[in-house]
This record gives structure tokens, C-alpha cells and sequence, in this order.
């Protein structure tokens, strides 16, 4: 398959907010994303998120309240997914928060996808599902597995993967902290960053 523009993966996915302190409590304490450096020459209000090998960017909006309404949840509409190891304990979760959410079922050869759909703060759409149930299959050529089908242990791989990018972003961190330090014995008219 061709990759005309040599592209590697998601990076991230920004979000503009009404108000980005309600956005960022359910980013966290929602969905479990944890906040990493964003660089100090931005001129406007925003943060960045990271996991799951995503990052989330929150951008707080200069005029929310010509931001669209929110509607009904729709599974139709656009939304980003998370696998999950459970739905049903997302489910009970969700209750639990008292998060509205519209329940569905894919069913293809026997193989079923349970998903759930709820909106953000700011009416974007959340999906999460056990989409790894279904392979993978290219139009043209051999199917390519998920997870599931071939008895790996996602969620060994999922914490491995989780404590790697915590790893990236302390070090990336650490990398910043000393280039400033760095910066500052260069020059003494420097100020240390923050």
C-alpha cells in the first residue's frame, strides 16, 4: 500500500472548548489522559494531553458562546474511538458519572462490536467500543489481525505502552528543563523557564 506523504502515525487531535477547565477535568478524570509540557510561545489559552499513544490539544475557545449547540448524541456523527478491555465496565462507569451515552451493536460474520457514544464538554463525540474484535481487512491482500483474534495480552501491552510514553514525556521534559538550564549559563540575560 503507498504512503505518497510518508506519514508515521496520529499525533494528535485538537479540540476547541468553551471553557477548557471543564474540558481538561473530563479529559483527565474521564478518560485518563495526563497533561505534558505545551510550548510557552503560544499567545493563547490551551493544554496538552497525552496517552494511549494520542495526544489531545485543548483550545479554549476566544468567543464560546458562538460555539455550535449541543445536540443529541449521534453515533453518525464525528467522533474519535478508544478500544476498551470492557464495555460493560465503561458502561457502569458511565452511569456511575452520570454521563449520558447511547449504547449500539455491530454484528459482522458473527462477530459482534459492542460501542458506546457520549459527547465532551463541548459536544464532541466520544466512542468507545471493542472494535478489536473485528480484523482488520484490507480491500485488496491478506487480513491484517487484531489484537483479540490472535490471543495477545492487550492489556500487558496497553500498561507497557502507557509507562513508555510516561517515560517519553518525563524525559522530553528533563531534555527541556536542562537546554533551559543550558541557555541561562550561555546567557545570563536568560530567564529560566518555567
Amino acid at each position: 500500500m503507498e504512503n505518497p506523504l510518508r506519514l508515521k502515525s496520529l499525533n494528535h487531535i485538537s479540540i476547541l472548548c468553551r471553557s477548557l477547565e471543564e474540558s481538561l477535568d473530563f479529559y483527565l478524570n474521564v478518560l485518563g489522559f495526563f497533561p505534558i509540557r505545551r510550548p510557552g510561545s503560544f499567545d493563547f489559552e490551551g493544554a496538552w494531553l497525552f496517552n494511549y499513544g494520542i495526544g489531545i490539544h485543548l483550545l479554549q475557545s476566544e468567543d464560546p458562546d458562538s460555539m455550535p449547540k449541543i445536540g443529541q448524541i449521534n453515533p453518525k456523527h464525528n467522533h474519535i474511538s478508544f478500544q476498551c478491555e470492557s464495555v460493560a465496565t465503561v458502561e457502569k462507569k458511565l452511569k456511575d458519572m452520570k454521563i449520558e451515552y447511547v449504547k449500539s451493536r455491530v454484528e459482522e460474520g458473527g462477530i459482534y462490536v459492542d460501542q458506546l457514544f457520549f459527547h465532551d464538554p463541548d459536544g464532541s463525540m466520544i466512542e468507545i467500543c471493542n472494535c478489536d474484535n473485528l480484523p482488520v481487512i484490507p480491500l485488496a491482500g491478506d487480513p491484517i489481525r487484531s489484537c483479540s483474534l490472535v490471543k495477545c495480552n492487550f492489556q500487558q501491552q496497553a500498561q507497557q505502552q502507557q509507562q513508555q510514553q510516561i517515560q517519553q514525556a518525563v524525559q522530553m521534559t528533563q531534555q527541556q528543563q536542562v537546554t533551559c538550564l543550558s541557555s541561562v549559563h550561555l546567557k545570563e540575560d536568560y530567564l529560566p523557564c518555567a
